[in-house]
C-alpha cells in the first residue's frame, strides 16, 4: 500500500499546527462559533447533537496495522472506547473534546492518517473496491489511481469551494463492488478490444433529496488523461451549479437539468480547451505511485489447503463462516476474509479500540499488513493464506468479530442516525439492532439468503437507504419518529433506486413488516432468486399487500 513521504508528512505537520492555533483561539473566544465552524470542517470536526464528532480518512479504506492501532488508541483515549466505521470508509468518532481535537490530528499525522476534506465543499476522501489488489476480475487496481486522484485534488486551489460537497469512486472490476452509480463521479476502469486501459466515466450520481443514478458522459477515457478530464468536468460544475439553493447544488442536479448528452458536450469541449500535458500525471510519476502498491510477498500455493479444509469440516461455525466471509482470491492458496461488524444486537459499523487492536494483529501477523474498510461498513483482511484462516477465525471469534452474515439480512448499513445526529430526523440503530434480533438464527439467515438491508435517519441518506434491496428513511411526523420503506433498491452493477413501498410505518411496525416481506419473498421466490430478484418478478403489489392489508 502507499506509504506518505515527505512531502505529505511535512504538509500534515503544517496542518496541525495551523488548526491547533485556530483551536487556541476559539477556546480563548477569540473567534465566534460562526467564524470557527468553516475552520474546524476543513478538518473534519463536526458539531453534534452531544459533542464534537471528528470524521478520520481513510482514502480508498486502506489500513496498515499501525495505523488501525493508532486509531485503536486515540478511541481509547480521547472517545469513549470505540469508533464508527461509515459508508465512506471513514471513522468517525462522537465523543470529542475541542481542547484534545489538535492533539488527536497530530497522533493521527504521525502514521499517515487526517480528517482533511472530509467535510466542506470540496473533493472529499476517495473510495475504492475494497477487493482491489486481490481479486481476478480486476484489469488494474484501482487504489493507484485513487492515490493519483488524492495528491492531486488535496488542498486543490481551484477545486476547494465548489457549490457542494464533492465524492469520486473508482472500481476496475466489471462487478460493481464500490457503488460508484451513486457518486458525484464513478470511475470504472476497462480494457479496450486493443487491450489498452480505460475509464468509464460516470458523473451526477448521488442520494439524498432527489436520488440519481449517474449516466455513462464517456465510455472510454484513455487513463493517461484522467486528471485534466476530471478537471474539465469540475470546471463545468463550477462554472454552472447552483450556489443559491443547497438542496439544488449537487452535480447530480446540474447533470440532470442539462441532460447527461449537454453536459458531456460542456466537459468535452471544456476538455479540448485543456492545456492536458500540464494537467495529466507524467509517466514517472504514475510509476512512482504504482509502485507503492507493487504485490510482494505472495507464495506459490496450491489452490486448495487441506489444513483449511479439514479444519472446516471439523467445525460447523468455521464451515458458516467461510461459505459467507471468505472469499477467492486471485493469488491460489489465499483467501479474502471479511470482518462484520453487524454483531447481532450491535451497532452497525461500530468497532471497539479492542477490537481494532486485534485486527491489526491479524493484519499484521496474517494479511501483509493490511487491512480494508467497506463501503458496507465492514472491515476485510485482503490477502490472508487458507491455511491461516482457521486461526484467523478462532481470533476472530474471540473478539467477537467472527459473525458469518456477509450479505445476509442481518448484514445492515445504518447511520447514526438520531440517537447523535443533529440532521436526522428519527434513530436507524435501534431499528437495525431490532430486525437483527429477529434473524438471529444463522440458520434462518441463510434460507433467506442475500437481502441488503439499508437505514437512513433522515432524508441525507447517509445509510443508502435507496439502494437497499429493503432501505428504510426515517421520517418526522409531528415529533414522532416513523419510517418509510422502499423495494428494490441496488448500488451494485444492476443499480437502481427502490420504490416506496407505503405510508411510513411507527417505530414499532418495521421489524414486523420486515418479517411480512421476507415471508412474501420465501413464499413466492423461485429457485436461485435472491429477494431483489423476486421483487423485480413479482413487482410491489403482494409486498405491499403483506405489510399493509390488516391496516385496513
Amino acid at each position: 500500500m502507499y506509504r506518505y513521504d515527505d512531502i505529505d508528512r511535512e504538509m500534515l505537520a503544517d496542518r496541525v499546527a495551523e488548526f491547533r492555533d485556530q483551536c487556541g483561539r476559539r477556546l480563548a473566544g477569540e473567534m465566534t462559533e460562526d467564524q470557527f465552524k468553516p475552520l474546524r470542517l476543513m478538518n473534519g470536526l463536526y458539531l453534534q447533537l452531544h459533542a464534537y464528532m471528528l470524521r478520520i480518512a481513510i482514502p480508498y479504506g486502506s489500513l496498515n496495522a499501525a495505523q488501525l492501532r493508532k486509531l485503536a488508541q486515540v478511541s481509547r483515549t480521547y472517545d469513549r472506547g470505540y469508533g464508527h466505521f461509515t459508508t465512506r470508509t471513514n471513522l468517525q468518532l462522537h465523543w470529542i473534546k475541542l481542547k484534545d481535537a489538535p492533539d488527536i490530528l497530530d497522533e493521527l499525522a504521525g502514521v499517515g492518517l487526517h480528517a482533511i476534506q472530509t467535510s466542506g465543499n470540496c473533493i472529499r476522501n476517495l473510495t475504492a473496491d475494497p477487493h482491489a489488489g486481490a481479486t481476478a476480475d480486476e484489469v488494474d487496481d484501482p487504489r493507484i489511481w485513487a492515490e493519483a486522484i488524492r495528491q492531486w485534488s488535496t488542498f486543490h486551489p481551484e477545486f476547494s469551494f465548489l457549490p457542494r460537497k464533492f465524492k469520486i469512486a473508482v472500481t476496475a472490476s466489471p462487478k460493481d463492488r464500490g457503488a460508484i452509480r451513486v457518486y458525484d463521479i464513478g470511475l470504472r476502469l476497462h480494457r479496450d478490444d486493443e487491450g489498452a486501459l480505460n475509464f468509464e466515466v460516470l458523473v451526477g450520481g448521488g442520494l439524498g433529496r432527489l436520488p440519481h443514478l449517474g449516466p455513462v458522459i464517456r465510455e472510454r477515457l484513455p487513463v493517461r488523461h484522467l486528471l485534466s478530464y476530471l478537471q474539465a468536468i469540475l470546471r463545468v460544475y463550477n462554472r454552472h451549479g447552483r450556489r443559491d439553493n443547497i438542496h439544488k447544488a449537487r452535480i447530480k442536479i446540474l447533470v440532470a437539468s442539462l441532460g447527461a448528452t449537454e453536459f458531456a458536450r460542456q466537459v468535452e469541449e471544456e476538455w479540448s480547451l485543456t492545456d492536458k500535458e500540464a494537467v495529466d500525471l507524467p509517466a514517472t510519476e504514475l510509476a512512482r505511485i504504482r509502485a507503492g502498491f507493487a504485490p510482494a510477498g505472495f507464495e506459490t500455493l496450491p489452490p486448495l489447503s487441506a489444513t483449511f479444509e479439514s479444519a472446516r469440516a471439523a467445525d460447523p461455525a468455521l464451515a458458516r463462516f467461510a461459505r459467507r466471509n471468505v472469499l477467492p482470491h486471485k493469488h491460489p492458496g489465499y483467501a479474502l476474509v471479511n470482518i462484520s461488524l453487524k454483531s447481532i444486537g450491535e451497532t452497525p459499523g461500530d468497532c471497539s479500540a479492542e477490537q481494532m487492536d486485534v485486527v491489526a494483529d491479524l493484519a499484521e501477523r496474517y494479511s501483509m499488513n493490511e487491512a480494508r474498510v467497506t463501503y458496507e461498513q465492514n472491515l476485510l483482511l485482503p490477502h490472508v493464506k487458507l491455511d491461516d484462516v482457521p486461526a484467523v477465525h478462532a481470533a476472530l471469534v474471540d473478539a467477537g468479530l467472527a459473525t458469518a452474515n456477509i450479505a445476509l439480512i442481518s448484514d445492515i448499513i445504518a447511520c447514526p442516525g438520531l440517537d447523535y445526529c443533529a440532521l436526522a430526523n428519527a434513530r436507524a440503530i435501534p431499528i437495525a439492532q431490532d430486525i437483527a434480533r429477529r434473524f438471529a438464527d444463522p440458520a434462518l439467515a441463510e434460507t433467506v439468503g442475500e437481502l441488503k438491508i439499508k437505514i437512513s435517519g433522515c432524508i441525507n441518506a447517509c445509510g443508502h437507504h435507496h439502494v437497499g434491496h429493503i432501505g428504510i428513511l426515517g421520517v418526522d411526523k409531528k415529533g414522532e419518529e416513523f419510517y418509510q420503506l422502499s423495494l428494490g433498491g441496488s448500488a451494485e452493477d444492476d443499480a437502481a433506486l427502490g420504490q416506496v413501498l407505503g405510508p411510513a410505518l411507527s417505530a414499532d411496525r418495521v421489524a414486523p413488516a420486515i418479517d411480512q416481506l421476507v415471508e412474501v419473498y420465501l413464499r413466492e421466490r423461485r429457485e436461485g432468486e435472491r429477494f431483489i430478484d423476486t421483487f423485480r418478478r413479482a413487482g410491489l403489489a403482494p409486498f405491499k399487500e403483506a405489510v399493509y392489508a390488516q391496516a385496513h
